[in-house]
């Protein structure tokens, strides 16, 4: 577990709540059209998520031949790291359904599962391109 990572994780959370009942919001309304601006939200938390939860490293170009099989300096992402991934996903995903549980109670705020979908869009992005473009380091 990566302590920096980790550390930011929760600080970009809190700031996510924090900010969810500031007048910041009313001054980013106009530029969040249909709320799009939750899809990179949630897609920073979640590489954020990424990088304290699963080691990772990038991935090398190994030729695709039967020898590269069995090379134990070839790094390849095993059954756990897909389980950190899903984990890495139901904590995005928990914090986005908890703001907007959150913004049901903040004066001029209010929830939406429109808001959670989108949330969703930017956690399965990042994870879809984090899973492609990197991999877990061998320990």
């Amino acid at each position: 577990m990566n302590i920096l990572f980790s550390i930011l994780s929760i600080v970009y959370i809190s700031a996510i709540f924090i900010l969810a009942g500031s007048p910041i919001v009313r001054i980013l309304a106009p530029f969040n059209l249909y709320s799009l601006l939750h899809i990179p939200l949630y897609g920073i938390l979640t590489f954020l998520l990424i990088f304290s939860v699963v080691p990772l490293s990038f991935k090398k170009n190994v030729p695709n031949d039967q020898n590269v099989l069995n090379d134990p300096n070839v790094q390849r992402i095993n059954a756990s790291t897909h389980v950190r991934f899903l984990v890495v996903g139901v904590i995005a995903l928990g914090v986005g359904i908890a703001d907007e549980i959150h913004q049901a109670y903040v004066p001029g705020r209010d929830a939406s599962i429109t808001d959670v979908l989108l949330d969703f869009v930017g956690i399965a992005l990042v994870l879809f391109f984090a899973f492609r473009f990197l991999k877990t380091k061998t320990i």
